[in-house]
């Protein structure tokens, strides 16, 4: 029977075993060909859970609230997807659903948006209903934020100067020649924007 490849920690942990248990541990892994790491605690690993987690990913959890779902440790939620690849895919998917929500949202906040909402009062003892369109007007920190991501050149707060490319040193120009070197600077990065 050929040799089969030992890990290290597996070796470590063998050596801290009493001889005889581990001449009868060797024997037995001869006999029935089980490797050493499959035996242990069982997995609480169940193939529904990939579906459920799915859905709690939808919705916006984290690894943290996953683990607290199935009652385990965030490390075990960690071995689960490495172990079974369909619960990795599923929380990649949900995740990514739920990411793209957020975007589409933080979207339409920053443009501003309109919804119909209904408003009930009450007028003598009757009920009445009315119902209108709420709009909420674009919000600046969204605006921000969204413009400071996709129009990075454009709108953040650090701007860069390219003085390298100039012959003459930075003391022997004028207050007028740093003028002009500003706005040539200005002006070659309006052009690269506007490609």
């Amino acid at each position: 029977m050929p040799e089969s490849k030992t890990s290290p920690r597996l070796i470590k942990a063998t050596k801290r075993m009493p001889d005889s248990i581990r001449k009868t541990a060797a024997v037995e892994l001869r006999k029935t060909g089980k490797n050493l790491r499959k035996m242990g605690r069982p997995s609480k690993f169940k193939p529904e859970f990939v579906k459920q987690a799915f859905k709690l990913c939808q919705m916006g959890a984290t690894d943290l609230e996953l683990a607290d779902f199935f009652g385990v440790e965030k490390k075990t939620i960690y071995n689960w997807a490495a172990e079974h690849k369909e619960f990795l895919h599923s929380i990649k998917i949900g995740k990514d659903a739920a990411d793209d929500r957020v975007v589409k949202s933080l979207y339409h906040r920053a443009i501003g948006y309109s919804v119909d909402s209904v408003k009930i009062f009450n007028y003598q003892g009757v009920t009445i209903e009315h119902p209108y369109r709420e709009h909420y007007p674009p919000d600046t920190a969204a605006l921000i934020f969204w413009l400071k991501n996709r129009r990075r050149l454009e709108w953040r707060d650090k701007q860069d100067l390219d003085l390298h490319h100039f012959e003459h040193p930075l003391p022997d120009l004028s207050d007028e020649g740093l003028v002009a070197i500003v706005q040539a600077s200005n002006e070659r990065k309006n052009n690269e924007i506007n490609r």
